[in-house]
C-alpha cells in the first residue's frame, strides 16, 4: 500500500465522520481489511488515515478557519461534504506534515477529488490549497 491509500482511507474516514456524527474513537477504530476496490490495506496504510484522521479532527477549528479564509466568492457553508474532507485532510497535512511537499500534498488532494468528487471540484480545491500554501510561504 501507500500514502495515496492511506489518503482516500483518512479522506473516506473523515467524510464518515462528518456525515455520520461518529465519535472520532469509532471513526479510529475502522478495520479496514480491504478498501473500496478490494485492494488489502496494509497496517502502514491503516495507521496513516488514523494519524490524518485524528490530526485533522483536533485541530479541526484552525483549519476550518484557514479554509474560511481562503474561499473566494463562496461562504463554508456551501462547500459540499466531499471537498470539505479533502480539504481539511490537506489543510492539516500542509501545516502539520512538514517532511511532505506541499505540491504533492496538494497533487493528491486534486487526484482524490478527481476521483471522488464533483465534476469541477478538484479545481475549487486547487484553488483553495494553492492560496493556503502562498500565505504560509510568506
Amino acid at each position: 500500500m501507500s500514502r495515496r491509500k492511506g489518503r482516500i482511507l483518512a479522506f473516506q474516514g473523515l467524510y464518515s465522520w462528518d456525515i455520520g456524527g461518529n465519535p472520532l474513537e469509532d471513526v479510529l477504530k475502522l478495520d479496514w481489511a480491504e478498501n473500496e476496490k478490494g485492494d488489502q490495506v496494509d497496517d502502514d496504510s491503516g495507521a496513516f488515515a488514523r494519524m490524518l484522521i485524528a490530526g485533522s479532527v483536533e485541530h479541526q477549528a484552525e483549519v476550518d478557519e484557514l479554509i474560511k479564509k481562503h474561499l473566494s466568492g463562496w461562504t463554508f457553508d456551501r462547500v459540499n461534504k466531499v471537498s470539505l474532507a479533502i480539504l481539511r485532510m490537506s489543510v492539516y497535512s500542509l501545516l502539520y506534515q512538514k517532511d511532505m511537499a506541499a505540491s504533492i500534498v496538494i497533487d493528491e488532494a486534486i487526484s482524490i477529488a478527481k476521483e471522488y468528487g464533483q465534476d469541477d471540484s478538484y479545481k475549487f480545491i486547487n484553488a483553495v490549497l494553492d492560496n493556503i500554501r502562498k500565505s504560509a510561504e510568506n
